[in-house]
């Protein structure tokens, strides 16, 4: 028994066609809207491109384009098709390619559905991308004239304003690495000479962050210097003053900013991708009303449609009995060759008459 088996006369397939002709171009939209999507986030990734560690979070942007790109040019083709399905002349033309276009549209919208599903499950492997990214490029904070890192100081302190963070998973983390350059050091106080000493690297390092730590929210002026020392500043305890440095981190900053960006944009193409299931099912439909008109000179009798010719179950079991012949076939095929070698190397037998 077919799968969602519809009758159509001239008229329903008329509007069919006209429908999935107007639906097309829709589409065709939708692929803009997805390419623009994919073209955004691979900017907005470009921006932070210091502070990751890798290029594989450019995957789910580049995927995006991609699938724009296809979404326009296979539904502006469908549209095509629609158009000249109004004209049997015309349609003729269309019928041995119809079978491998539906093909490639189920391949598509697999591979969209794919995309849609990476947009929500790349959380993980952003995370480790900023982590490390962010780690690294922290390093670097003080060294402006290293060739391809001159900038980062200021890549970190834009970065730690615009999103209200500091460090990588929280201000404690400054304390671990010399972020202030040895050019602004003074090395004949006891005190720079004192803390060099004290450390086995070397490292000039301070209970202190850079300024754009601060919150200037905080009612009192930022202490950005001995933020763990209580006894070095007037009524100060640094583990209640929640309002002097931002708490959050700018991992976590980061990853709530592109995991919600994605989050929007998989839900978008869920919504696209069922839009381009609905438009495959029409087109199918169109070309087996089509094809199953007893009478083609007879534009105006009825004829039956469907998605399926077979049910699932019956579809499913023909597939793989499908896939088992071209298997069996594949294997005669190497043991008939092996054959031909095996009778190639025999050397016939000679024999001599005296």
């Amino acid at each position: 028994m077919a799968l969602l088996k519809v009758k159509f006369n001239q008229k329903k397939r008329v509007k069919l066609a006209q429908g999935l002709w107007l639906m097309n171009w829709f589409s065709v939209f939708a692929g803009i809207l997805v390419f623009s999507m994919g073209l955004f986030l691979k900017i907005e990734l470009r921006k932070r491109s210091e502070v990751m560690d890798n290029s594989e979070s450019h995957f789910v942007p580049n995927s995006l384009i991609l699938m724009g790109i296809l979404s326009c040019a296979f539904n502006g083709f469908a549209g095509k098709i629609c158009y000249d399905s109004l004209d049997p002349a015309k349609f003729a033309k269309w019928k041995p390619l119809l079978k491998p276009y539906l093909a490639l549209c189920c391949v598509f919208n697999m591979l969209l559905f794919l995309v849609a599903l990476i947009c929500f499950l790349m959380r993980g492997s952003l995370d480790s991308t900023l982590a490390q990214g962010l780690k690294n490029g922290m390093k670097f904070y003080r060294d402006t004239d290293t060739p391809g890192r001159c900038f980062m100081k200021k890549t970190i302190d834009m970065l730690q304003i615009e999103f209200k963070c500091c460090g990588n998973n929280g201000y404690k983390d400054w304390f671990e690495i010399q972020w202030i350059s040895n050019r602004y050091l003074d090395f004949s106080s006891k005190e720079v000479k004192d803390r060099i000493k004290s450390n086995v690297d070397g490292r000039y390092l301070v209970d202190g962050v850079p300024f754009s730590c601060c919150n200037p929210s905080s009612p009192r002026p930022c202490i950005q210097y001995q933020v763990t020392n209580n006894s070095a500043h007037y009524s100060y305890d640094y583990q209640t003053e929640e309002l002097n440095l931002w708490r959050r981190g700018c991992r976590e900053a980061l990853l709530n900013y592109y995991s919600g960006m994605m989050s929007s944009m998989g839900a978008v193409i869920i919504l696209v991708w069922l839009f381009e299931m609905s438009v495959m099912v029409g087109l199918r439909l169109l070309h087996t009303s089509l094809e199953s008109i007893a009478n083609p000179e007879d534009p105006e009798c009825e004829s039956e449609g469907w998605v399926l010719e077979n049910s699932l179950k019956d579809t499913f079991k023909s597939a793989l009995e499908n896939l088992k012949k071209l298997g069996k076939f594949n294997q005669v095929e190497a043991g008939a060759e092996g054959a031909e070698g095996e009778e190639g190397g025999k050397t016939p037998a000679i024999t001599t008459v005296s």
